[in-house]
Order: structure tokens, then sequence, then C-alpha cells
């Protein structure tokens, strides 16, 4: 992920969104720690289960951007 974020703002973008699935904890832990905020939910059926997607955005102007929080 830190990878990811620092090529992105190394490239010039600004801003970064990313889609995952509520049951996944972990991930989205890590996604809060670097500073993704969750903007968007929708509930699907993938994998053959009823999910719930979600669409989190990082602003990657910020100084601590692909960087853990502290």
């Amino acid at each position: 992920m830190d990878a990811c974020l620092a090529c992105a703002g190394g490239a010039g973008c600004t801003r970064m969104q990313l889609w995952t699935n509520d049951v996944l904890a972990a991930a989205r832990r890590i996604y809060l720690q670097r500073g993704f905020t969750m903007i968007a939910q929708e509930p699907h059926h993938s994998f053959g289960a009823g999910l719930v997607g979600q669409t989190g955005e990082a602003d990657l102007t910020g100084t601590h951007a692909g960087h853990p929080s502290a």
C-alpha cells in the first residue's frame, strides 16, 4: 500500500480511490491508517454471498500521504 501511494503521488496524482468489501476489516484498518476515508458503500452479491462494497478515497497532496499515521 505504501509503495502504491508513493508511486501515485510521485506521478502527480492528487487522490486515489479504492474498492473493498466490509468483511475485510484488517485491510480496511490499513487503508484508514494511510489516510483513506470510506466515502460510499453499496450492497452486492459476490463469491456466493451478500456483501457490502466500500469505496475509499485518499488525498495524496498532504505531507503524510503514503505513510502510516502516527
